[in-house]
């Protein structure tokens, strides 16, 4: 009973990190409230998740807060292109299902906007998760994150199905599991990114002090960050 209840046992570490993502997913939800802050929590909340996944995590809400303020900016000015975006998907897809016409005209519309949704939706998976762990301009985020999800495209997969399982649980089977949220998919997804986001480190430490070769370092996703966080 002892050795169970060790805070080493690998079970009780598992159960630590689920309650700690309890713990995020309301801080991530208070810290939402006012829409347009998003970017800047769901950046905290992987801060502290990708910390989580590296056994590295310290004190949870020193981190996400620290994290919050440090990309609040950025942050921002990347969610609300997002939205923007979303929106124009979102009106886009709305007129193409209304006016479904068996046609050419149509079926190419419709073959372009799932291509632009399929890269929307991959780009909003990776670029928070990037944006907690690097330092980069806004136009090489959303690069790295359409290049990082294309290249690695099992662990685009994967982070698509916890969001979606999570999603369909919550709406479908149990409603009180929304308790879970966005902090336990964030805690899975930096899990499989976690080996990822190394191998960009890795690259990236390597240009240090290299600011020569800047621009030839651009054409490859994973010489991705001016520095790391």
């Amino acid at each position: 009973m002892n050795s169970f209840i060790n805070p080493d046992n690998p079970v009780m570490q598992f159960i630590t990190k689920i309650v700690t993502s309890v713990y995020l997913n309301i801080l991530w939800f208070i810290c939402c409230i006012p829409i347009f802050t998003i970017g800047a929590s769901t950046t905290a909340l992987f801060y502290v998740t990708e910390k989580m996944a590296k056994n590295e995590e310290g004190n949870v809400t020193s981190a996400f807060f620290r994290s919050f303020r440090e990309n609040f900016r950025q942050g921002t000015v990347i969610w609300l292109i997002l939205l923007a975006v979303g929106i124009v998907l979102g009106v886009d897809g709305y007129v193409l299902w209304h006016m479904k016409f068996e046609n050419v005209f149509w079926t190419l519309c419709s073959a372009v906007f799932l291509v632009v949704l399929a890269a929307y939706a991959v780009i909003l998976m990776y670029i928070f998760p990037l944006l907690a762990r690097f330092d980069n301009t806004t136009p090489a985020m959303f690069k790295n994150a359409i290049m990082i999800g294309m290249r690695f495209l099992l662990c685009t997969v994967l982070m698509a199905v916890i969001y979606f399982v999570m999603a369909f649980v919550i709406i479908n089977i149990f409603t009180p599991a929304v308790i879970f949220g966005m902090g336990l998919c964030a805690f899975l997804c930096s899990c499989l990114l976690s080996n990822i986001l190394l191998m960009c480190e890795g690259k990236s430490e390597e240009t240090v002090g290299t600011e020569d070769k800047q621009q030839t370092a651009d054409t490859d996703i994973t010489e991705m960050a001016h520095s790391i966080k």
